[in-house]
C-alpha cells in the first residue's frame, strides 16, 4: 500500500507510462492478484461501474480475517481506484523486514493509529509465511539485543541453510498456526520465536512489551484493537470521486 488504499498495487505496466508497484522488491511476496480481478468480473456483470477494486481488496482482506477465525470487522466503503502507481514510491514507503520499533510507530501513528493499534496490526502476521531472504541476516549475523530462542534459531537455520538463499521460494510459517487468525503470533514473540527482528524488538521495548503481553493473554482484546487498526489502515489516503475512478478492469486504468 505505497500510495494508500487505492488498488494501485493491481495496475500492470502500460503505454500510459504506468510502472507497476510489483516492480518493487518489497512486493515480491504479493500473490494471486488475479483473484481480485475474478471478483471484479462478477461484480461488473451484476452492478457495472459501482464497486471499486480498492473496496474489493479491503473486503477480501476483511473476509480472509473472518474466514480464518478472526474478528468480524465493520468496514466503511466508497474507496476510489487510483489512476497512477509508482514502484519508486512503494520502495520508499513500504517497511522493510528490518524495520525498528521507532520506525514502525512513526509509520502507523502517521496513519492515525495509537500505540496499541500499531502493535495490534502486526498481529496480522499470525497468517501466512515469511521468506528466508528476509531473515538470513538475523540468523547468521545477529545483533546482541536480538533475543531468539536457541531451538527456534536451529530450526530456522535448517530451513534457511545459507546466507544467500537460492530463491525467494523458501518460506517459513509466521507462527505455529499460519492458517488460523489468532493471538499465537504474540505468544510466539514472548517465547523468543518471532520470525523477524522486529518481533524480538517489540517484546523488549518498554513502550510495546506490555501490549504484546496483554495481546498474548487476551485474544478478544487483541481482536478488538486489531479491528480498529484494520479500519484505519484500510482508510489511508482514500481517493475522492474527482481524484480517482472505478476501474472497469482492475489491472488497468479506464
Amino acid at each position: 500500500m505505497g500510495q494508500g488504499c487505492d488498488a494501485s498495487i493491481l495496475l500492470d505496466p502500460s503505454f500510459y507510462n504506468i510502472k507497476s508497484e510489483m516492480g518493487s522488491s518489497k512486493n515480491f511476496g504479493i500473490r494471486k492478484r488475479r483473484a481480485i480481478e475474478d471478483i471484479k468480473f462478477i461484480l461488473e456483470m451484476e452492478c457495472p461501474g459501482k464497486v471499486s477494486c480498492a473496496d474489493i481488496i479491503a473486503l477480501a482482506a476483511k473476509e480472509a480475517v473472518a474466514f480464518t477465525g478472526g474478528p468480524q470487522i465493520q468496514l466503511p466503503l466508497g474507496r476510489m481506484d487510483s489512476k497512477t502507481c509508482s514502484y519508486q514510491q512503494a520502495n520508499a514507503q513500504l517497511p522493510s523486514s528490518t524495520i525498528s520499533v521507532n520506525q514502525l510507530l512513526t509509520i502507523f501513528m502517521s496513519k492515525g493509529m495509537d500505540l496499541e493499534e500499531s502493535v495490534a496490526i502486526l498481529g496480522a502476521h499470525t497468517l501466512g509465511v515469511g521468506h528466508c531472504i528476509n531473515i538470513v541476516g538475523r540468523l547468521y549475523d545477529p545483533q546482541p539485543e536480538d533475543q531468539m530462542s536457541f531451538r527456534f534459531k536451529a530450526l530456522l537455520r535448517n530451513i534457511c541453510p545459507t546466507t544467500i538463499p537460492v530463491s525467494n521460494l523458501t518460506f517459513v510459517p509466521n507462527d505455529i498456526t499460519p492458517t488460523i487468525f489468532d493471538n499465537q503470533y504474540f505468544k510466539n514473540v514472548l517465547m523468543g520465536e518471532g520470525l523477524f527482528s522486529l518481533d524480538s524488538s517489540i517484546s523488549q521495548d518498554p513502550r510495546t512489551a506490555p501490549i504484546v503481553e496483554r495481546f498474548a493473554g487476551d485474544q478478544n482484546y487483541f481482536f478488538n484493537i486489531f479491528s480498529s487498526a484494520f479500519v484505519k489502515l484500510s482508510s489511508t489516503n482514500v481517493l475522492t470521486d474527482l481524484q480517482g475512478e472505478v476501474r472497469r478492469i482492475c489491472n488497468q486504468v479506464n
